[in-house]
């Protein structure tokens, strides 16, 4: 009986032992979620890892391509975010874990583990009871080395992502151009973004320590949404971005984003883009969208949602599309000036209002060299973002 007596209070020993507001929890556990699948062939990976210290809590969420590592300090700016009685680690059940924290009906969060990895967590009058996973068999995060690093103004880095990565592949037969390319040369970062069928192009000034160089850095377009998201939560006005031969790490404010770089050689794009111009048609960017969008009513239900644009004579472009099941519409939208050839192409309404809608510009310059050639979309007063879309050949 002694024994029995025991061995009860070795088992009710606690290993952890934490009180947590319960809106920071949930907001760093979606931080976290972001990187955890279900598909991940480790199992522990599909956990958050959790790691109460006297400095904070620490949450972790991987699937080994991708790593999101996000602090919770115990007290800022004055509001006391938690409090660690006992420190210690666990790993729990990532689905289970983030919707049970976002359904809990009160304030703040306890959270206990004891000695056989049972987690209770209570708020209110709710309990959860939830086996645990023994922290020590997660796998480590990429130790990586700060030596090629350099910042970006959060809102910039934000901007870059939207302007570049609606373009990337969804097809993983070429898997490098599921990625957005990066390079870095005489202080300007230059991303680009293709899926063989249009691209699109930003580059910004940035400033590196010793004159940094880096070409044919592929990142995920996965990894940049997700990060994208995560920033608009940070409340960090720089991003730090480090970058080794296979990994690169975002680091903003009390958030860590690892990234595996993807691996092949990105293709030349420079030859894809037009140097002359046959045709230059400046106009409204609202305008144009605007017709595009209704003009794809139709469109949408044909296999390409295709679009026909015409140049006339008076500084105005035709806007036409037709389904043969449904009907047609077209439209004339005024220009600001059409210099050059008269041209007639058709192209992808989706693609068009894609570009359209990442450019913040009031107006646009469209250069097109030929019915069958790429034409460029770019804003008139700017000449460090660049869309480029290959017409569709139509009857």
């Amino acid at each position: 009986m002694e024994d029995f007596i025991h061995s009860e209070s070795v088992d009710s020993d606690l290993q952890l032992k934490v009180t947590i507001s319960r809106e920071k929890l949930v907001e760093n556990v979606n931080h976290v979620i972001k990187a955890v699948s279900s598909r991940t062939t480790i199992p522990i990976l599909t956990g958050i890892k959790f790691v109460a210290s006297k400095e904070g809590i620490e949450l972790t969420g991987s699937d080994s391509d991708v790593s999101i590592q996000s602090f919770i300090p115990l007290e800022e700016n004055g509001i006391e975010n938690a409090t660690v009685d006992i420190p210690g680690q666990i790993v729990l059940q990532a689905r289970f874990f983030s919707d049970i924290v976002k359904k809990l009906p009160g304030d703040q969060v306890d959270l206990e583990v004891d000695s056989r990895l049972m987690t209770r967590i209570t708020s209110g009058s709710s309990e959860f009871n939830l086996n645990g996973q023994d922290a020590e068999e997660y796998p480590h995060l990429p130790s990586i080395r700060e030596e090629n690093s350099f910042n970006i103004r959060t809102d910039v880095l934000k901007h870059v992502i939207k302007q570049t990565v609606f373009a990337v592949s969804t097809s993983e037969t070429r898997p490098v151009l599921t990625g957005v390319n990066w390079n870095i040369q005489n202080g300007k970062l230059s991303c680009v973004s293709t899926d063989s069928h249009r691209l699109a192009m930003r580059t910004i000034s940035i400033e590196t320590e010793d004159n940094l160089e880096k070409s044919n850095v592929i990142i995920p377009g996965k990894s940049l949404s997700d990060l994208a998201k995560i920033l608009d939560d940070s409340g960090s006005d720089w991003v730090q971005i480090i970058i080794t031969d296979n990994q690169i790490l975002f680091k903003s404010n009390h958030l860590q984003f690892y990234s595996r770089l993807l691996e092949g050689n990105y293709p030349n794009t420079q030859g894809l883009i037009p140097q002359e111009s046959k045709t230059e048609v400046i106009l409204s960017t609202k305008s144009f969208l605007q017709a595009i969008d209704r003009a794809s009513l139709l469109a949408r239900e044909e296999r390409n949602n295709v679009v026909k644009l015409k140049t006339l004579n008076d500084n105005t472009i035709e806007i036409l599309s037709q389904s043969t099941e449904i009907g047609r519409v077209f439209e004339n939208v005024s220009t600001k000036s059409i210099e050059g050839e008269e041209i007639r192409i058709s192209f992808s309404a989706k693609y068009m209002m894609d570009a359209l809608s990442k450019i913040d510009a009031t107006e646009i310059k469209i250069n097109f060299t030929g019915a069958m050639r790429p034409f460029l979309i770019r804003p008139v007063d700017e000449q460090d973002i660049l869309m480029l879309i290959l017409p569709v050949r139509t009857n």
